[in-house]
């Protein structure tokens, strides 16, 4: 059977090449889904593959759950590509949950979103998270408050409290993803931030940080921001 090498493709298709050029955070989810599957084979290339899966089963999540057989519908995915998807995904969730379990110290931005980011990779909607925390800015437990956008999404600080009170918790940072990419926040990030950091000085639980992830590219170094780094705290 002929395939479809990646390096007989066009720069433009070609995922591998993108990767080590802008970083793996530039790409698509379906170049990197077809960096994966390798090779296509006569009538379907690797990254027609992956535009299909991805069709077929929605979101990432979705994929990730999908069993072998599932996901051997598709043309040209045969039982070794399976196993390369169905191994990659479980690897990036066990490597999340490895990270949750040395109770790391979250004290900056970046350690949040190296802690959430693999779980939001997974998001097609805007989700509303936080981070609990103890006395010494370790880890307790991460909470997803809602799904939706900041705009018609209504996050009333009791529900965000109640957990960080039943928790014991001290401080709390609060993440959500965009899914668009751009991590920049919007009107509706603000003034929920500071909601909740009012709502927060008057329990004595501390708002340390409102972390947006995206996706990094071209023209954005980091996959996040931080609110607080662009003054919308104040000490």
């Amino acid at each position: 059977m002929n395939s479809i090498r990646i390096k007989d493709m066009v720069l433009s298709e070609r995922p591998r090449e993108r990767l080590v050029e802008f970083g793996a955070e530039a790409l698509r989810n379906a170049d990197l889904i077809a960096i994966l599957l390798r090779t296509g084979t006569k009538g379907s290339s690797a990254l027609q593959m992956a535009d299909e899966l991805l069709a077929k089963f929605s979101t990432l999540n979705a994929l990730a759950q999908a069993s072998l057989k599932d996901m051997q519908q598709i043309k040209g995915v045969g039982r070794d590509k399976a196993i390369a998807l169905k191994s990659a995904f479980t690897l990036a969730q066990r490597m999340a949950a490895e990270y949750r379990a040395e109770s790391p110290t979250l004290d900056n931005p970046e350690s949040i979103a190296t802690l959430l980011r693999e779980d939001n990779r997974f998001y097609e909607v805007e989700t509303f998270q936080i981070v609990l925390l103890n006395t010494r800015r370790r880890l307790i437990r991460v909470e997803r408050i809602a799904q939706g956008t900041l705009d018609t999404l209504l996050v009333h600080p009791r529900e965000v409290f109640k957990l960080a009170i039943a928790a014991s918790a001290s401080a709390v940072v609060l993440v959500h993803n965009h899914p668009s990419g751009d991590p920049t926040p919007s009107e509706a990030d603000i003034k929920v931030t500071r909601d909740l950091i009012r709502a927060g000085q008057l329990l004595k639980i501390e708002v340390l940080d409102h972390v947006v992830l995206g996706r990094r590219s071209q023209d954005r170094v980091r996959d996040y921001v931080s609110l607080r780094e662009l003054g919308y705290f104040y000490d």
